[in-house]
Parts: structure tokens; sequence; C-alpha cells
């Protein structure tokens, strides 16, 4: 039977190359198969040239989920509301693309491309970005590189609560008092200073804050109750697979199924949605993101509570060994 220090040489050699596998997993497999996959997008007009455009876009193998609306102002509400994605006004000129850059510039650049490729060749499509991106990001670049130091600030926070050994309330408090300080420090860059996202300060600190606290939580909820392993599994599961699977960068609908489902009912994937909502289109459509966060930082706060009125395992005394003095001569 091998040692103890040979057994932890075999462990650190096989789960290394392990963790690197599942990393290049979760973080190339979703963007090497970029795709739209039941896509919302709205179609307005009157027939019959709405009910082409719906058929053609129908056809296209699942992509695009198809909403109907009778005007163009429809369509620019239902953007608005983040039911759709864009949608394509026919007009007697023409087809029209409405778009929202601020819902994600990569879907707003596919719908463009889907659109321009049902025109007639060489026609111009014109385009009205309803919910324009900011110019100081117009790519959503800052936006979508900004879920990945939330789910390290909220992982490290849950392994700093753990390592410290803070328990019960004292744990609460923590996680609860740097979840707000992070929140408030975070949209004073990402708004007041670099003016990425535009929308209610309070609200944005509110979601930033409430999407280290989910992650953070979880992550001490763990090891609250399975010991120094959760800070682990929990790291894993926000940062090798909530963050990647977040659609974020992209769109939930444009990863492979089931990533974009799964990666919404995480953190990281919840709280890009919920930002996105509240910096750019008014809080419109935020409540599943919320609902998400909330159930995952009451289950880690309770699990945190719980782990504390837990009594610390004694340590373990050696008894003294028997003196073994001489016995007296006789």
């Amino acid at each position: 039977m091998p040692a103890a220090p040979d057994r932890r040489l075999v462990a650190v050699v096989l789960l290394a190359p392990a963790v690197v596998a599942l990393a290049l997993w979760a973080f190339a497999w979703p963007a090497a198969r970029t795709a739209p996959r039941d896509l919302p997008v709205g179609v307005a007009g009157s027939a019959p040239g709405a009910d082409r455009l719906q058929q053609q876009l129908e056809q296209r193998d699942g992509a695009f989920e198809v909403h109907r609306y009778g005007s163009a102002a429809a369509a620019r509400t239902a953007i608005e509301d983040r039911s759709v994605y864009g949608a394509v006004v026919v007009t007697p000129q023409g087809p029209e693309l409405l778009t929202a850059s601020a819902g994600g510039p990569a879907v707003a650049q596919l719908l463009h491309d889907a659109v321009t490729a049902s025109a007639p060749a060489g026609a111009a499509i014109p385009v009205t970005d309803v919910v324009a991106a900011p110019a100081t990001d117009p790519r959503g670049s800052v936006l979508g590189a900004s879920i990945l130091p939330l789910a390290i600030a909220g992982v490290a926070t849950g392994s700093a609560v753990t390592l410290l050994r803070l328990r019960g309330g004292r744990a609460a408090t923590a996680l609860l008092g740097v979840a707000t300080l992070v929140g408030v420090i975070a949209a004073a860059l990402t708004d007041s200073w670099l003016g990425v996202i535009t929308g209610d300060w309070w609200s944005e600190a509110g979601a930033l804050g409430l999407t280290v606290l989910a992650i953070g939580a979880a992550v001490a909820g763990l090891a609250a109750l399975i010991g120094p392993a959760g800070v682990g599994i929990g790291a894993l599961l926000m940062v090798l697979v909530g963050n990647p699977f977040s659609g974020v960068t992209s769109a939930p609908e444009l990863l492979p199924r089931p990533v974009g489902t799964i990666g919404q009912w995480l953190p990281p994937g919840a709280g890009g949605s919920l930002l996105r909502s509240v910096a750019f289109f008014d809080g419109r459509a935020a409540g599943g993101a919320v609902w998400t966060l909330a159930l995952w930082a009451a289950a880690g706060l309770t699990a945190v509570l719980i782990g504390g009125r837990r009594r610390p395992a004694a340590p373990v005394t050696p008894e003294p060994a028997p003196s073994r003095r001489p016995a007296p001569a006789a």
C-alpha cells in the first residue's frame, strides 16, 4: 500500500489535468457551438409579406422563436420589455430591422446577418437600435467581462469565511457585509467612473451585491455542511461552470442545449441577466433572475446558520503513557 505522500502525489498528478480538461470543456465547447436556438424575435407588418418572412424564419431548424406583432410600435415595446431580442418590420418599402444592442451586441449582429440574407440581393436594410449599448462599451465587452470578477469575489468571500472559521451569525454578517461593499464599489467603477452601465445606480449596486452574496453564501454553505471540500466544489460550480454557461457575452439562447438553461439557474448567469436588465432596460424582465439569486443566497445563508449550531469536534488528547519506574527492591 503506497505511503501517504505517494498517494497525495498521485492525486495531484491526476486531479490537475482533470480540472484543466473541465475548464477547457466548459469554456471552449459552448463558444465553439454558438448558434441561435429558439431565439425570441418579432415580426411586424401586414400579410402577405409578414407571413412570408415569418415562414422563412421558422424554417431555420428551430433557430428562432417568432412572435407576431401588429405594428412597429408593438414590436418596439416588446424589445424594450425584453420579450424579444429584435424584430423585423415589413413595410411597403421593404423590411426594417429593430435591434437592441444593449441586450447583446452578438445577437444584434446575428439578426442583421439573418435579415440581410433573406432580403433581395443588394437591398439595404434600415436598422434602428431601440435600446442601444452605451458608447463607452458598444460591444458589451466590459459587461461580459464583469461576471468572472464577481464570481471570484463570491468564491473568495465564502472561502475566507470558512478558513477564518466564522460560524453562524458572524459568518452570515460577513457575507452580507462583503456583498454590500462589493456592490457599491463595483457600481462606482462600472457606472460612475467607466460609464459602461447606465441604469439606476442603486439598482445596479443591488444587482452586483446580490450576485456576490448568492455565490459567497453558496460556497460558505457547502463548506459548513460538508467541510472544506465544499469550497472546492463551490468554486468549480461557480467559476468553471457558472461563468462560461452564463451566456452574458452573447445570450443564453446562443449556447448549446441545455447549457443556456443551466447557466440561468446558477448565480453567474442570473446575475448577468439581472445586471443587463437594471443597467439598460429599467429592470424589465428581472424577476426570474432576482428569484434565482435570492434562492441561492437564502439556501447558502441557511446552511451557514445551521452549520454554526454544530459544535466543533473537541480535539482528542492522547492519554499519558504509563510511567515505567523500576519496582522498589524487596
